[in-house]
């Protein structure tokens, strides 16, 4: 099976998850092992061999994709040479095939080019913050594909989660998430949740209060980012065509029905359970409803392991070192995905 199948199969696991949500909320959340490290690892044994530096190094490689793909969007260029220097080989990200065809984004709507200036320079200096916290313990940007091509990382999640169709070396498809407004904040949708979670699952386990204190503030700007993101991307959905796979389901706008696919997409890669929540309440009697901040009954986040993380951002629920966004894996002790494949 190819690794397409394979995600196209993992991908329409999704509906028959998504009702367990709440379910599986009302069962941890009075349990004070989410996010507090029991979540954030397999064992204990794991979570104490990892030290601060593991920890803010695995931030420094989500950092790296993040400020890069910004700055494609704004600048049309990556981050400067001068922030991906480190331990190991760094490479520049403009000088990989795998990252053709990134460009400036031809932004229409003031607000949103504002919002897409503003996140990139904040992405960026969460680069060189972190960088400069670890000092020589930095590691090097590693190779990232924020590209366009047919079967790169942005492609590839947009076509098994069913916002394009099959390619072809004749009839190719991609998704560009450089091409306009919309795009582009369907491509910072996949990013920002997911460095939420990343954060809020890492913080307990670091040791150092300095370190905690930064890792906090870290994480309070980039839950104002996806906040942002998921705002605009509610707001932009409401005006455009409306969408219905079976008549027994509320209509919703198409933009905010393809945000919704790419919060199954994720669920169905990092794990059983699905925690993962689009931006509009699902089946709505009334209608599509907003959902800005993806919250428990109790009004709670929801953490994800290193582990997790790594199934989304290598695209792949079984435990592997590389793919997707990061082609040959991150930098750093922390490098493995969860194993998530369901047992034969």
């Amino acid at each position: 099976m190819t690794d397409t199948a394979q995600l196209v199969e993992a991908f329409d696991s999704r509906v028959q998850r998504r009702e367990q949500r709440r379910e599986f909320f009302k069962a941890v959340v009075g349990a004070a092992a989410i996010g507090a490290g029991a979540f954030a690892f397999a064992s204990a044994a794991e979570a104490q061999a990892v030290t601060d530096n593991d920890i803010l190094n695995f931030a420094l490689n989500l950092e790296y994709l993040e400020a890069n793909f910004y700055y494609y969007a704004v600048f049309g260029t990556p981050i400067p040479a001068t922030s991906i220097t480190g331990v190991g080989t760094a490479v520049p990200t403009d000088s990989l095939s795998l990252n053709a065809g990134a460009h400036a984004v031809p932004f229409t709507d003031a607000v949103v080019a504002q919002y897409a200036r503003e996140i990139a320079a904040d992405e960026l200096a969460h680069v060189n913050f972190l960088r400069s916290a670890l000092t020589s313990a930095a590691v090097a940007q590693p190779q990232i594909d924020v590209g366009i091509t047919p079967n790169g990382a942005f492609s590839s999640a947009a076509r098994a989660a069913g916002i394009i169709g099959a390619t072809s070396d004749t009839a190719p498809t991609f998704f560009d998430p450089y091409a306009s407004d919309e795009n582009f904040l369907l491509g910072a949708f996949i990013f920002e949740d997911v460095g939420v979670t990343a954060y809020k699952g890492a913080s307990p386990l670091i040791t150092s209060k300095a370190y905690l204190e930064a890792a906090a503030g870290i994480l309070a700007v980039e839950a104002y980012h996806a906040s942002i993101v998921r705002t605009v991307l509610y707001a932009k959905g409401i005006g455009t065509p409306a969408t219905a796979t079976t008549p027994a389901v509320v209509a919703q706008p198409a933009l905010i029905t393809n945000a919704g696919k790419i919060s199954d997409a994720r669920d169905s890669l990092d794990g059983t359970s699905d925690l993962d929540q689009g931006i509009a309440t699902d089946n709505s009697a009334v209608g599509a409803r907003s959902n800005i901040a993806p919250l428990d009954g109790n009004g709670l986040a929801f953490s994800r392991s290193t582990g997790q993380v790594l199934n989304i951002v290598y695209l792949n629920r079984a435990a592997v070192t590389l793919g997707g966004f990061f082609p040959q894996g991150v930098n750093g002790s922390i490098r493995t995905s969860a194993n998530n494949v369901p047992a034969a």
